[in-house]
């Protein structure tokens, strides 16, 4: 801050102190401490106690002075929330319920990868961070790689009715601390020789609803005296808010991650799914892929839950083809994971396979994801508002494919 014009360090100080602490970067810390009489480096300092090495307590914080150890102290928790339950499901994914500060319990999900054969299948949300020339690589060595799915709001509004976190809507929107929280409190319950490779904004709720606290989570997230997560490691997931879409782009030059919540390619079947769709159509969601400014050999991720006579006929697939031709994309098969109370039931491995093989023979990459910690109900849409599951209950109706 040295050396800013007065005025502007007032209006930073003044936007600083209205966002949580650990939503703030390294310059809206200085902002903060330095009318407190410290110097400007203290705001990096305090920023990698809480990002860098996940430590909340002031006292801890050896490098600082204890005038201001003790003024973080009386100003309250750092610390916005602490983690409730954890979840353990029986393939090694774990769920943690994340009970917040403000008021809401939100749920993230730890998921182990596995080596699987190229081009089948894959590991849950993992395919949507990884890109074309890292496919190869497995989880055989020295590390194992953990992805982690995150919430971004608790509920969620856009009402699609086969998916479990929309059933109460929204209660409200998380904050960026609350976002980068749910990063913190996860790493704490990696195991002895995992790393957290992949972070998937893909969890409860639409990231893009709340573009703003989006786009300053994953700021945060990707902060070098932070975290430090690689732009190509973290992928932004959206059911089809076009000018999110757009802004994410421009924001952050195509380099983080997209995937998009498709499940059908004509208008008429994803209105039934995708209430969004009466807003922004196929037409206009294709479009603005196709202005989002991807690097080289990367791709965006296609989501598509195939659901029993509802969107798995084979030609719809060859419909899908049709609309995504000339994007660079890959396609992530997610047969239908149960939801008490749903109409809808997954489509049968035959239908899957045949609906795969569509696309496969037309040139695109099609992964059939593998299910991941679908007993604790862990498992992509069944993330719920509550956050309240039995502790081994297994969700998945008696019959149903696993």
């Amino acid at each position: 801050m040295t050396g800013a014009p007065p005025a502007a360090c007032a209006a930073l100080a003044a936007e600083a102190a209205g966002l949580s602490p650990l939503a703030r970067l390294p310059s809206e810390w200085a902002a903060v401490l330095v009318p407190r009489g410290e110097p400007s480096y203290r705001g990096r300092q305090v920023f990698r106690w809480l990002h860098a090495r996940g430590v909340f307590d002031p006292a801890a914080m050896t490098d600082l002075g204890r005038p201001l150890r003790d003024a973080l102290g009386a100003t309250g928790a750092l610390e916005p929330g602490r983690v409730e339950h954890v979840h353990r499901a029986r393939d090694g994914t774990r769920k943690l319920l994340v009970a917040l500060d403000g008021g809401a319990r939100v749920e993230c999900v730890l998921i182990p990868m596995s080596a699987e054969p190229r081009g089948q299948t894959v590991d849950a949300d993992a395919a949507a961070a990884d890109d074309e020339e890292e496919d190869e690589e497995v989880a055989t060595g020295a590390a194992r790689r953990v992805t982690l799915c995150v919430s971004t709001q608790h509920g969620c509004a856009m009402g699609c009715p086969f998916c479990a976190s929309g059933r109460g809507g929204l209660g409200r929107g998380l904050d960026a601390g609350e976002i980068v929280y749910q990063v913190l409190a996860a790493r704490r319950e990696l195991e002895d020789g995992e790393v957290l490779r992949n972070l998937v904004l893909m969890g409860m709720g639409e990231p893009l609803h709340h573009y703003e606290t989006t786009a300053r989570a994953l700021r945060l997230l990707t902060h070098p005296d932070g975290l430090g997560l690689g732009t190509r490691r973290v992928t932004v997931s959206t059911v089809g808010l076009v000018p999110g879409i757009r802004r994410l782009g421009e924001d952050f030059g195509g380099k983080i991650g997209l995937a998009v919540s498709l499940h059908a390619p004509d208008d008429a079947t994803r209105d039934r799914l995708v209430p969004l769709n009466r807003k922004y159509p196929v037409a206009a969601l294709v479009a603005a892929l196709r202005t989002y400014p991807l690097p080289r050999r990367r791709r965006i991720t296609i989501e598509y839950t195939l659901i029993a006579g509802i969107n798995d006929e084979p030609a719809q697939a060859r419909e899908l083809v049709r609309v995504l031709r000339g994007l660079r994309v890959k396609v992530n098969l997610i047969p239908l994971n149960f939801v008490p109370g749903m109409p809808y039931v997954a489509s049968s491995p035959e239908r899957v396979e045949a609906f795969r093989e569509v696309l496969v023979r037309a040139g695109y990459s099609a992964f059939l994801r593998t299910r991941r910690g679908d007993d604790v109900a862990g498992a992509c849409g069944q993330l719920a508002f509550q956050g309240d599951i039995e502790p081994g209950r297994r969700l998945s109706p008696r019959g149903a494919r696993e």
